[in-house]
């Protein structure tokens, strides 16, 4: 099997169908310019025509050691480049949904990191993840059923016993930690509920004062009683255990 020019030039390469409309040729060697090659043939051996491209006179598209030519004035499109996808802004009142599970989850870990307490023996600290509220809310029975002393242990100490008055001590302690910062960080959803802009939303975070608006009545007992049994600034402490 040979190929020829249009020419009559003998050239050395392959030529198969592609399509009912495309034939794809492939050369040996270096490239010919394509109208070198619109108008080819292909002999057998014994030069009896095996193929006559007449037709094929588009130059459908260039590859990589060839060309496919086209019969039919087609030309290759390559494909569009996908777009890429719009990114959609979260709306206010998705990124408030947001604000709300980061304070929340804020909420969650200065809870978690637990709080202080000064007892006979001096100060001891107990955290309070889920376990240890549910085990705390154990003893509270157990002092309600009348116990004296209660096995119990501050963080990385071991279990020792806790009389009632200072186990008493500890459940008000934490009691009071839990709450607070509940009724804080309720009331820093109502100051996101309001916010009524981006920037002002952004302005929002764990730890920050509350305006006096936005301020349950509840939240307001409490910071009344921190400001008036240790001094004002202590609700900011509070809350800054939290980083």
């Amino acid at each position: 099997m040979k190929l020829y020019t249009k020419n009559n030039i003998p050239i050395s390469g392959g030529c198969k169908r592609i399509s009912q409309h495309i034939i794809e040729i492939l050369l040996e060697g270096d490239l010919l310019p394509a109208d070198d090659l619109i108008g080819f043939r292909m002999l057998r051996d014994n030069g009896d025509l095996l193929f006559d491209s007449a037709g094929y006179d588009t130059v459908y598209r260039e590859i990589d050691g060839g060309y496919q030519l086209s019969d039919d004035g087609s030309v290759y499109v390559p494909p569009a480049e996908p777009e890429e996808p719009e990114v959609e802004e979260p709306t206010l009142e998705e990124r408030k949904g947001q604000k709300k599970a980061e304070v929340g989850n804020a909420c969650e870990q200065a809870i978690y990191l637990g709080v202080d307490v000064t007892l006979p023996s001096g100060v001891e600290h107990f955290s309070l993840t889920e376990h240890d509220q549910i085990n705390l809310f154990g003893k509270q029975a157990q002092l309600a059923a009348g116990a004296q002393q209660l096995e119990y242990h501050q963080d990385g100490q071991p279990c020792r016993y806790y009389t009632a008055e200072e186990m008493q001590a500890i459940l008000e302690a934490a009691m009071f930690h839990v709450s607070y910062h509940t009724t804080y960080c309720n009331s820093l959803n109502m100051w996101i509920d309001a916010a009524e802009n981006e920037e002002e939303l952004e302005g929002i975070f764990y730890g920050a004062d509350i305006p006096e608006e936005y301020q349950s009545i509840v939240l307001q007992d409490y910071l009344a009683m921190i400001a008036g049994t240790t001094g004002s600034g202590e609700s900011e402490k509070i809350i800054e255990e939290s980083d």
